[in-house]
């Protein structure tokens, strides 16, 4: 039998104190998340009136851009203060060069118009890469097997003068070539768009969890003999951290105004050495894959949803991220 703990006189230090009611412990709650941080990512396609469910996305769509610009003023209405879009282009617009993205017509400056139309306080956030538009699936130009760096940068630059004139407020690249940032920021100035903001996706790395994305897009690599089954060539290695740091300096040498860590929740480590390193905003995305494992186990019973995507959240945010990526955002604004 164990014998009854002798009676304590006087603890001083009792931190169950402030845990005791509700009201205490919203009092002193540390991090306090709101609307105000997130930015939603939204996918664009072609036609209209259409609403596409994503098999691996629950209660995600790909949107016709009369969907889309309903949905961004949903949005706005919640409080939410941007969102990050993504087109889904047509299989036959797709070629090695990834041309379609210069088209000032196309597809993606389109919505990125209609949407500054209909809502013009809402920032909209664009995407700077080749994967959409290119049949081989990388974020680059594929010569003889290999993504080339600086051909590519030309066209990155080029896309992103497209995206600014038809009204992006932010151009995010999440292509992972060296030397973008500053490629993209001397062809905005040069182009006249000198208060456009750059997000680059500073630490991205070569994750497992982009396959939903990847869907929703259609956009993942199409390895043959002469092109990369992967992206591991110019994505982080998921090993590394003081490497995110070095690519930390050079995109604030060159020029970002805000940097990103991609995915979240596993590289909560590289956001607080982003936090503490750098003096601008630091982003995170919660991507496709970790947003898709807290619906698949909360559809199976195995946890409760609204729990699980406030709790992420909140450590997102707790670990340094001033900004947050998530597909949460419009139910999280509106539980708010």
């Amino acid at each position: 039998m164990i014998p009854p703990t002798a009676p304590i006189a006087s603890l001083l230090h009792r931190p169950r104190r402030l845990r005791r009611t509700d009201a205490l412990r919203r009092m002193v709650r540390e991090t306090r998340l709101s609307p105000d941080r997130l930015i939603a990512p939204l996918f664009v396609v072609d036609g209209r009136d259409v609403r596409q469910p994503i098999p691996s996305m629950p209660d995600q769509f790909r949107l016709s851009i009369d969907r889309l610009v309903q949905e961004c003023r949903d949005l706005a209405a919640l409080g939410i203060p941007a969102v990050a879009l993504f087109p889904k282009i047509d299989e036959a617009l797709k070629t090695p060069d990834g041309r379609e993205s210069l088209n000032p017509d196309g597809l993606f400056p389109r919505a990125i118009r209609a949407v500054k139309d209909a809502v013009p306080g809402l920032m909209v956030v664009t995407d700077v890469a080749l994967d959409p538009y290119s049949s081989q699936g990388h974020d680059g130009l594929v010569r003889g097997g290999q993504i080339v760096n600086d051909e590519t940068l030309a066209i990155l630059a080029e896309m992103a003068v497209v995206q600014a004139r038809a009204g992006a407020d932010v151009i995010a690249p999440s292509d992972m070539m060296d030397g973008r940032v500053a490629a993209i920021r001397q062809a905005l100035d040069e182009a006249g768009f000198t208060d456009t903001a750059i997000l680059a996706y500073t630490a991205k790395y070569a994750s497992a969890f982009y396959g939903p994305f990847r869907d929703a897009l259609d956009s993942a690599p199409r390895a043959d003999d002469d092109v990369p089954a992967d992206k591991q060539t110019y994505q982080m290695d998921p090993a590394n951290a003081r490497e995110a740091l070095r690519e930390l300096m050079l995109d604030l040498d060159e020029g970002a105004d805000m940097v990103m860590v991609k995915p979240a929740l596993p590289y909560l480590d590289i956001v607080r050495r982003f936090r503490d390193a750098a003096d601008v905003p630091v982003a995170a995305y919660q991507v496709s894959g970790e947003y898709a494992m807290i619906k698949a186990a909360a559809r199976n019973g195995w946890l409760d949803e609204t729990a699980a995507m406030t709790e992420t959240l909140t450590a997102i945010h707790r670990a340094g991220a001033d900004v947050i990526l998530t597909y949460f955002a419009r139910t999280f604004a509106e539980r708010f």
